[in-house]
Parts: C-alpha cells; structure tokens; sequence
C-alpha cells in the first residue's frame, strides 16, 4: 500500500475510531457513512453482521442479520470473522468482493481485517449493552419491569418533573379465571391488549411496567387519573380477532397523588405508597380505588401492631372467652351460648373489629379459634365439675381453618383432653363461595358430626348462600342473620323470605337461630314463624365468663 493510500486509510481508521469512541454523541448516521468510505476504499461490494444471544441461538438461526453496505457488484467472500464473547453472545462479519476482482494484497488484507476487528468490538459492545438493558429492564414476557419504573422515576426527578404526576399500582381482577375460561394464550393476549390500552390513555408522557404477574405499576400527569380509572373500572377486551370475542377486564387500583411539596428520595418510598395501597384496594370488597392518605397509613400501623403483639397477647393470656345466649323465646331459658373473642389490656377491651379482620388475613386466625376452643372447653369443664347446668356453646372456626387437613385431629385433641361430652360442643362456620372450599367445607361438617359435634352455618343470607349450601352439607343448624329478619321497615319481602327459609330449614331437621334479635317486635315475628331461638342484644350483650355463670343458675329471660 503506497503512502497515499496510507494516508487515507489512517484518515478511515481514525474517523471511525473516534466515531466509535464517541460514546455521549455517538451518530449511527456518521458511523454508516464512514463504514460506506471504507467499503469503497478497499473494493468490498457488500458486508454482513449476524448478532446472535447465545450459541444455541446461532444454531437455529434466531438471530439478527445486518446488511450494513451493499453495492450490488457480487458475493464473493473476501473476509470472514466470527467472534464469541464471553457472554457466550455470537457476532460474526462476512465481506464480499466482486467476483472477478483480485483477492486483497496481503498488506491491505491486514489492515482490512484490523478495521474489521475494530468494528466488532464497537458493534459487540453496543449490541452487550442492548443485551443487558433488555435483561435488566424488561421481564421475559417483553414488558418494561420494576427496574425500568425506578429508573424512569430517577429520571424524572433529576428533570425535576415528579411534581404534577399520579403513581398507581394495579392487580387484574380474578385474572387466573380469565385464564381457565378462554385460555392462558388468549389471556396473554387480553392482558397485553389490556396493557397497551391504558399506556394509550397514559401517552408518552407517562409510563406503565409490568411489578409481576398480573400487577402493573404506572406514572403519569395527574389530569389523566380519571380517564386511567375508567378503564381500570372494566373495559371490554378483544382477545379473538377473527371471532370478534371480548372479556371484561378490570383491576383493583392503589392511587398515590404526587403533592406539590413532595420532596422525592427514593423510588422505593413512591413504589411502597402504591404497593400498600393496591393491596388495601386487592382486598377491599367494597371498592376497586383505594388512595393512600395519611389515616391508611396509621391502619396499616394498626394492623402490623395486631399482627407483631398477637402471639404475645395470646401467650399471656388476653383474650377472653366472651359469652352471649341463646334463648328459648317462649320460655325464656338459655338454651345455648356463642362463645366470642375479646382482646382485653389493662382492663380495656378491644373490639374484634380492632382485630379479628387482621388476623384473618393469615393463620393467625387458626390459632386464635384454637385457643378460644379450649378457653370453652375448660369453663365446660369447670361447670360440669361444679354441678351446674351446662348449654352448649358454640366455638367460631373461621374459614382459613379449610387448609388445615389435620383440622379435626386439632379439634378434637383440645375438647377430649378436657373429657368434655362432645353435645355440649357446636361449631358455627360461614359459608364458602369456592368450589375447591366448598368441598373442605362438607368433608369437615360430615367428620364432626360423626363425631356427635353440632354444626351451624353462620350468618346465613349475608353473602350469596346456594341452595346447595344447606342441601349438600349435614348441618345441624342454620344461624340466620339479622338482615334476614323482618322489621316495620322492610317487612313485605323480607317477611315472606323469612318464613319459608324457616319452614324449608326444619322440613330438613335443622335447627333455626336467629342472630342481632333487638327488639320486642322482631321476637313476635319469629315466634309467629316458629323460629323459637334467638341471640342478640335484646337478651343480653356478649359478657364475661363469670357473669355467664349466674346466668346459668336457672335464670330465664322475660319474653314478651
């Protein structure tokens, strides 16, 4: 290669070095150009780049081909690199010459293939880093990830551009029955549509990533939130284009509105906002919305107190066995008793609404209807030692006890240990909505039963009770809820409901209670329907043990 030649050659090299090497202001345009120059400059007619992710990727041919300059003189190969990285990613370059061209001087061929190697490194780097902003920011599914979010709230925040803006977390409404009813490939295709419906409304000012799952998180100018929660609320997806078929979806939704003063600090302390809320909103049944304000925080401080002192206070002894009767409405005598759960400290009880939702939101909540169990399997005990007259009393088993498949060896353990005649022993379950629960539900009610232990429903008529409920499973008794019974107020259609769930309750052999009796009138309307027991404040508020044990020294109530 002569010095003219040279010195073009070194004019090429460096350009495209610095071209290379100009990582703030790096110009694709001005790259290609150089790259056309140095094609030119050598006789190379065409040149090819293939990007592959790894080497089984090479072997199948998923990869990415570039066709970086091509003159359309020929195919003959002048120069062939292949280089694995230690990412095991693949990048391999092919140049062309024309096919009656002389191959390249030795020199050139040197200096060729030096530039080539060059330009491999710089296309190796770029596609790595492409590689790793795809790992590092998007899920496999191609969605932008939480990492993505932080970045872009760090972003946002050097901009000065936080203030103004609405973070939202949302969870897709009963998702997994989206899946079981039309498909997990239609539903992947319904959520995504779902997704890029509401990165529409959102625009490019805002932005939406998928936390896992079926939960998003999103950002956006504050003015967008109602049009966001509209489709949040439910919007008709199409997931079939060729059937034209649609689902409703729609998603439970933490809100945090970005104040003027906010002064930003992490991206955690936004993403912990959203998150708290967005599950507050997961559970609430009430609602879908649910914003963060000061008063969900200190609920949120009051549900992690109930949850972090309950082990203590149940170790030492602060709950208590409440007790309310059941009356006999004709005569007046206590013919049972629910046993009820009070947190008492320092003398101050706390009511179970202080702490009874907490804990069924976990375990806990097995332990404590453990506990209360053998509270009233030892005041049973005590009674029958003193010679009194004991009722039954019925212990509450809340749901979360369905998981437990060693449920009636527990039980059982607690009321045999205290030698107590299983009669005096009633449990009160509520009803499920699951069929998967429902079948738990049956097994435990027949295995108790055979066990000579009285089951109830409880608080029948309060969620969607099925027929199947009392026809399916061997109830002893159905406990009905103070809604159910008639008042001056709703009397028409509640008073004919009430009468013929009574008659068709002990055509069946079943026991019927109701529960939230208050007033005189409501005692004339069950006895007038043959619904003969009743508990409620009319009688007498829940009470402690040792006021319930004069009750029981024959006491009767006046019944009007």
């Amino acid at each position: 290669m002569d010095s003219q030649k040279t010195a073009v050659y070194n004019n090429l090299f460096e350009r495209m070095i610095d071209s290379m090497t100009d990582f703030g202001n790096f110009d694709r345009e001005e790259f290609v150009a150089i790259l056309d120059e140095i094609c030119e400059f050598f006789g190379i007619s065409k040149g090819v780049t293939e990007f592959y992710e790894s080497l089984s990727a090479e072997k199948e041919g998923k990869g990415e081909t570039m066709i970086d300059y091509d003159n359309g003189r020929g195919e003959k190969v002048a120069l062939y690199r292949r280089i694995v990285t230690p990412s095991m990613t693949v990048i391999k370059s092919t140049l062309f010459m024309p096919e009656d061209a002389e191959p390249l001087p030795e020199d050139e061929y040197r200096k060729l293939d030096l530039m080539l190697r060059a330009m491999l490194s710089f296309i190796s780097r770029n596609r790595l880093g492409n590689l790793v902003e795809k790992l590092a920011f998007y899920d496999e599914d191609g969605y932008p990830n939480i990492n993505y979010f932080t970045r872009h709230l760090e972003l946002m925040n050097e901009k000065d551009l936080i203030r103004g803006n609405t973070t939202i977390q949302f969870n897709l409404r009963h998702f997994s029955l989206v899946n079981k009813e039309i498909g997990r490939s239609a539903g992947d295709i319904a959520m995504r549509r779902y997704f890029k419906t509401i990165s529409s409304v959102i625009g490019h000012d805002g932005l939406i990533c998928r936390v896992g799952g079926d939960n998003f998180a999103a950002i956006f100018k504050s003015d967008l939130l109602r049009s966001v929660l509209q489709v949040a609320e439910g919007f008709p997806i199409v997931y079939d284009d060729d059937n034209e078929k649609r689902i409703m979806i729609s998603a439970c939704v933490g809100v945090y509105v970005i104040p003027e003063d906010y002064v930003f600090e992490n991206p955690g302390d936004i993403l912990g906002k959203i998150f708290s809320t967005a599950h507050d909103a997961k559970l609430d049944l009430n609602g879908t919305v649910v914003y963060y304000n000061e008063t969900s925080i200190k609920e949120k401080e009051r549900k992690m107190h109930v949850r972090r002192f309950f082990k203590e206070a149940l170790a030492n002894g602060e709950f208590q066995a409440f007790y309310q009767p059941k009356v006999n409405i004709v005569t007046g005598e206590i013919v049972g008793a629910e046993a009820l759960s009070r947190w008492v400290i320092d003398n101050k009880i706390v009511a179970p609404i202080e702490f009874i939702p907490v804990l069924e939101q976990n375990t806990d909540i097995c332990s404590l209807d453990l506990y209360m169990l053998e509270l009233v399997c030892k005041d049973i005990r005590r009674w029958l030692d003193a010679g009194k007259k004991v009722v039954r009393v019925s212990v509450n088993l809340s749901r979360k006890n369905l998981i437990d498949v060693d449920l009636i060896e527990h039980l059982l353990t607690i009321v045999d240990k205290y030698e107590i005649p299983h009669r005096y022993i009633e449990f009160e379950l509520t009803e499920t909505t699951t069929d998967v629960a429902f079948t738990d539900l049956k097994r435990i009610v027949t295995e108790l039963r055979n066990k000579d232990i009285s089951i109830t429903v409880d608080d029948f008529g309060v969620g969607y009770s099925s027929l199947n409920l009392i026809r399916e499973i061997p109830w002893d008794v159905l406990k009905l809820d103070k809604c159910f019974i008639p008042t001056e107020e709703n009397y028409g259609i509640t008073e004919l409901i009430f009468r013929h769930v009574v008659a068709m309750a002990q055509a069946m052999g079943l026991e019927c209670v109701a529960e939230g009796v208050e007033t005189e009138d409501q005692i004339r309307i069950l006895r007038d329907n043959d619904c003969l027991v009743a508990q409620g404040f009319y009688f007498d508020k829940p009470m402690p043990v040792k006021e319930f044990d004069k009750k029981l020294d024959g006491f009767r109530y006046e019944c009007p």
